[in-house]
């Protein structure tokens, strides 16, 4: 989400609007309340150094959590309340059981999302996750001896026992699922809780593999129609797979976005998370494409697509998101006038009635949103809540429009799936990573259908940091944990459900935020921000069982300032680290470059991410030239040039020291563009990491990234096609032709399938 940042940067001065203070300056009472209820009081930014959350952060914070502390009486009395309530219940809103380690995650089967086997048993795991496996939940644990326990299982089924009586308190006989559970104690008293009922962690990836990085909406063909689409997506895979042996490719979050025009071209702020966005389709692609009658009106939109598309590739034009939909939109609706077939039909019903009232609520957005505007907030009162009266009759009268963009999320769902089929058909072992963004945008889909579980008011960020003293506003509303525990975290566990249908893996962005999120209360700056705790347990534990049941792959992004214990967390829970080779040093101790044998194994190690330089703009030190001819520089020209070529030429010295430059005399100065790359994607199979990412634009010596963060319209993020190192724009037929790129991709596709360590 944001620029990697050293695990531990050097401590800063301390950062505008923070007080230093102790979290009792804000009031005992007030910093008990906010702990009960994982509003933190304060945050270390670095180690040794604590910082005081301001007392309006907090109090806002608690609020948005239906919590009145605006005044010292209101928040005693909120404590007094809150106390009481634990004291008194039998049990959390949900309870988290981790099974034991010979439980089959999908109940028999570890196939992967297109029927072949993705990974190794879960047997095969860490014995730090399988300790606590079979044990009785600490929620249990405390129960009064004689309770009873009934849990009915998610399929029906019932089982019961009687706490400490009976010697079944390891609940390890249970099956993998979300199940309702009842405890009834001696005295009569009840308490209902859902039971997450998950494997230890995820099974490991099986072997080692190499994989392709890419925007999607960058990857231009001679058959888009002026941005890379879903067609284009099962090309590069299949051709990926077959010829250069790669086992995944990863794409940019393919979510809804927020209508235009103009729409917010970054993928990262969707409409919705649930549903992928049909401006991805492959409109030829779609089977009634061929049967239109209204050729008169439909010919001349390829044609126009065409224009659009060379436009990019001749003309230097950016991606036109806009305009690229409202063709696709104009040639839909006259494909929707073509009667699906009967078999289609009934596939179409059946998604219906599989999506159900979450498809409901998407479509029923979208098809207000033409009439009334893409920000809820701003439409008639009584269309704000999704269960009106006043919506239920507008989604009768735009019955027509509900069903239209029901069908584009059908059409799109059925791509997906079939470029993933592709994938696994052309022997990729995890075939597609989809990405899942942090967040949601505030206005659209998902925020209005999900109201109650969103926190009104609050806005998801960045504290300040050493490289970012204003800190960030992401402007994303965050999840409430209080009602995700309540619902048993079914708005998660639907949205990892829908999105593990066409996914080999999953990366998380900004996977920190299953643990905590920093909350910014509406109207304040980003340093008047606190830090809210979530169940992470419960996330992983639901993020463990949705992923098991897929038979996928999950990659937590978890680059930057992370807080002690969460990479081990992660780790214990099977889930994959993100390790980018610019930022891998021994910050500890010398600060040099760290050695490969020093990475960590279960990571997806990569050479660059779509929010920093590409690797050739590393290495020729282009990415500082960009930034001081855009005014973004903090310091003077000169000293951030130093600064930029002492970092490169101490990874070169490694590079040159482990022979890996290659074509070169050797050395760290002789070294070419090309062979700089080569070389240290050569370093990256050397280290132990099971998974490589090979950014796609690296290739072919693209210099431009493609999100400069800092950036609104100073550059054209998230606009920009692949393209070659003279800026040329390069298409999926040219890549396929270029000896550039094969030279890359047999270094990789030589050694990818080595053990660890051993390649180079």
């Amino acid at each position: 989400m944001t620029e990697p940042r050293p695990d531990e940067p050097p401590g800063p001065s301390e950062a505008p609007g923070s007080s230093g203070g102790s979290p009792g300056s804000l009031g005992d009472e007030l910093t008990r309340l906010a702990a009960l209820h994982g509003v933190a009081t304060s945050y270390s930014p670095s180690l040794g150094r604590t910082v005081t959350a301001s007392a309006d952060a907090v109090v806002a914070a608690l609020a948005a959590l239906d919590v009145d502390a605006s005044t010292p009486a209101a928040a005693r009395a909120a404590l007094t309340a809150r106390e009481r309530e634990r004291d008194e219940r039998l049990l959390p809103p949900t309870v988290v059981c981790w099974l034991g380690p010979t439980d089959s995650p999908t109940g028999g089967s570890t196939d992967g999302p297109t029927g072949g086997p993705a990974t190794d048993p879960v047997t095969d795991g860490d014995p730090a996750a399988e300790a606590d496996a079979g044990l009785p939940p600490p929620a249990l644990a405390g129960l009064p001896p004689g309770t009873r326990l009934d849990v009915e299982t998610e399929r029906g089924g019932t089982r019961s026992w009687v706490q400490g009586v009976d010697g079944t308190d390891r609940l390890d006989r249970l099956p993998p699922g979300v199940h309702r559970l009842t405890a009834t104690a001696p005295d009569g008293r009840t308490g209902q809780a859902h039971l997450i009922a998950a494997p230890p962690r995820l099974p490991t990836p099986a072997g080692r593999s190499y994989g392709l990085l890419v925007q999607l909406y960058s990857l231009l063909s001679h058959r888009s129609w002026g941005m890379g689409d879903l067609g284009d997506l099962a090309e590069l895979s299949g051709w990926a797979g077959r010829a250069l042996g790669a086992g995944f490719v990863q794409v940019n979050p393919l979510h809804a976005a927020v209508p235009g025009p103009p729409a917010d071209p970054s993928p990262y702020r969707p409409s919705s998370r649930r549903f992928p966005d049909p401006v991805h389709l492959r409109v030829e692609d779609v089977p009634e494409f061929a049967y239109v009658e209204e050729q008169d009106r439909l010919r001349p939109l390829p044609e126009r697509a065409g224009r659009l598309r060379a436009a990019v590739l001749d003309e230097g034009a950016l991606i036109d998101r806009d305009a690229v939909w409202e063709l696709k939109r104009e040639a839909l609706e006259l494909v929707r006038r073509v009667p699906l077939g009967p078999g289609r039909r009934a596939a179409y019903a059946d998604f219906l009635a599989g999506q159900g009232r979450a498809l409901e609520d998407h479509a029923t957005w979208y098809a207000l949103a033409e009439v009334h505007g893409s920000d809820w907030s701003r439409w008639p009162e009584g269309l704000r809540d999704p269960r009106s009266a006043e919506t239920a009759r507008a989604r009768a009268a735009l019955a027509d429009r509900v069903d239209f963009h029901s069908w584009l999320a059908w059409l799109t769902d059925a791509q997906l799936t079939a470029a993933q089929r592709t994938a696994r058909e052309a022997g990729m072992g995890i075939g597609i990573v989809h990405d899942l963004a942090v967040g949601v945008h505030p206005g659209g889909a998902d925020a209005w259908a999900q109201r109650d579980h969103f926190a009104a008011g609050m806005s998801v960020g960045a504290p300040p940091d050493a490289f970012n003293a204003r800190g960030q506003d992401w402007g994303l509303p965050p999840w409430r944990p209080d009602r995700l525990a309540v619902s048993g975290y079914a708005p998660f566990r639907r949205l990892l459900r829908a999105l593990f249908r066409y996914a080999g893996a999953l990366r998380i962005d900004h996977v920190m935020g299953l643990f905590r999120l920093w909350w910014i209360p509406q109207g304040l700056p980003p340093t008047e921000g606190t830090y809210v705790r979530y169940d992470a347990e419960a996330m992983l534990a639901v993020l463990v069982l949705e992923a098991s049941r897929a038979g996928a792959v999950v990659i937590g992004e978890d680059l930057g300032t992370v807080e002690p214990g969460v990479r081990e967390t992660l780790d214990r829970r099977g889930v994959l680290g993100t390790s980018v080779l610019w930022f891998e040093r021994d910050w500890e101790g010398s600060g040099r470059p760290l050695p490969p044998e020093r990475w960590r194994a279960d990571c997806l190690a990569t050479a660059t991410t779509h929010d920093l330089p590409s690797t050739a703009a590393r290495l020729t030190g282009e990415h500082v030239e960009l930034r001081h001819r855009l005014g973004l520089l903090t310091r003077p020209l000169e000293e951030e040039r130093a600064e930029a070529a002492a970092d490169t030429s101490e990874w070169l010295a490694l590079l040159a020291e482990l022979g890996l430059l290659r074509g070169t005399d050797g050395g760290a100065g002789g070294c070419s563009e090309e062979a700089g790359i080569q070389a240290v994607h050569r370093f990256l199979l050397r280290t132990p990491a099971r998974m490589i990412g090979l950014w796609l634009p690296d290739t072919v010596g693209d210099r431009r990234p493609q999100n400069l963060p800092g950036t609104w319209d100073q550059y054209p993020n998230w606009r920009l096609p692949v393209a070659d190192a003279d800026g040329r724009p390069v298409t999926l037929e040219d890549l396929a032709a270029s000896p550039r790129l094969h030279a890359l991709t047999d270094v990789l596709r030589t050694d990818a399938r080595a053990a660890p360590g051993a390649a180079g």
